[in-house]
C-alpha cells in the first residue's frame, strides 16, 4: 500500500510518475510537473485544489503543454533540461503556496 511521506522518496510513487516527463510519455502534452504537482496535492488531501495549480501555472507559463513550454529548446539539451528544472522548480513552488494553511 501506498503512503505519503515526507522527507523520503517512495520508490513505488516515482515508478509511477515515471512516465509523466516529455509530456506524459514523451507526447508533448501536458507538462510532467504539472502532473506532479497535482500528484503532490493529492497525497497531501488536497488534489481538490489542483484546478487552482493548472490556472497558476497558465498563469506564469501560458500554456500547459510540454510541446509549447519545449518548443525554444533542441528536445534534450542542456538548454531543455534547463528549463524543464525550472518550470519543475517553479511548479513546486506554486504546490508548496496551495499547501500553506
Amino acid at each position: 500500500m501506498l503512503q505519503a511521506s515526507t522527507g523520503r522518496s517512495d520508490p513505488e510513487l516515482l515508478a509511477m510518475a515515471e512516465a509523466f516527463g516529455g509530456g506524459i510519455g514523451a507526447s508533448g502534452c501536458l507538462c510532467g510537473a504539472v502532473t506532479g504537482g497535482v500528484m503532490a496535492l493529492g497525497l497531501r488531501g488536497q488534489g481538490a485544489r489542483s484546478g487552482e495549480l493548472v490556472a497558476a501555472f497558465r498563469e506564469e507559463f501560458r500554456t500547459t503543454c510540454c510541446r509549447g513550454l519545449s518548443k525554444d529548446y533542441r528536445w534534450l539539451s542542456r538548454e531543455h533540461k534547463a528549463n524543464c528544472r525550472r518550470i519543475t522548480v517553479a511548479t513546486a513552488g506554486m504546490v508548496a503556496k496551495l499547501l500553506k494553511p
